[in-house]
């Protein structure tokens, strides 16, 4: 915990980060992929949902490898994918405190747009909390965890790595950020599946199983009461 003590930029993914797996907000998003890919390619659902995975795998993102292996444009596809029903979010008033409690700038980062990152921390009552969002398009459309846009974030924000904390929820987006020097935290509990697959454990330094814990052990620590 000692190295939080120096922190003033604290960074969060987006999906399955600010919120909990289990609401399954991400299932909409993912259903609407494989519609989107099933007619744009004229391929089966089950074609268009393995393509959807394999892409994932081994872009990063399933739009990187549209835009890669069919030179997709990446506007409709986003803007597709990401109308979603956000209702079963609900305001976190302890979520709010606990960010808005934590000394120094708040943001985003997310692989996702921007639109979609606003009205999904809108609904959890954080919005106004966060000092910017970096997006899949502030990312030139190359998603984490490629390490070039990594450094393009912390520039863009004026951030200085050493002085900055990861909040993610698959392990393979902490390497890069682990190593320009930012403290790393992956969130998941025991049951939900790690699709991007398992990191060593140099690349993580503290582990936990949603974000409120973690910060209610950053603040303690901090001696920063939320509320």
């Amino acid at each position: 915990m000692e190295k939080f003590s120096d922190i003033d930029a604290w960074v969060f993914d987006l999906d399955n980060t600010l919120y909990p797996a289990q609401h399954n907000l991400f299932a909409q998003v993912d259903k609407r992929m494989t519609a989107f890919i099933q007619d744009a390619l004229s391929v089966s659902r089950e074609e268009a949902y393995r393509l959807q995975k394999d892409y994932l795998r081994d872009y990063g993102t399933t739009l990187a490898g549209l835009m890669n292996r069919h030179n997709m444009a990446p506007d409709a596809f986003l803007d597709f994918v990401h109308d979603i029903d956000v209702s079963v979010l609900a305001p976190d008033t302890a979520l709010r405190d606990m960010i808005d409690a934590l000394p120094g700038r708040k943001f985003i980062f997310t692989n996702g747009t921007q639109d979609h990152a606003t009205r999904v921390a809108t609904r959890l009552g954080i919005g106004d909390l966060f000092h910017d969002i970096f997006d899949i398009v502030s990312a030139n459309y190359v998603p984490k965890p490629n390490a070039q846009i990594y450094p393009a974030m912390l520039a863009q924000f004026g951030i200085e790595a050493q002085r900055s904390a990861f909040f993610e929820d698959m392990a393979r987006n902490l390497p890069p950020a682990r190593a320009l020097g930012m403290t790393t935290v992956l969130l998941r509990d025991a049951d939900t599946p790690d699709y991007g697959g398992p990191v060593g454990d140099e690349h993580i330094d503290h582990h936990a199983p949603d974000v409120k814990d973690i910060l209610a052990r950053i603040l303690e620590h901090l001696g920063r009461a939320s509320g």
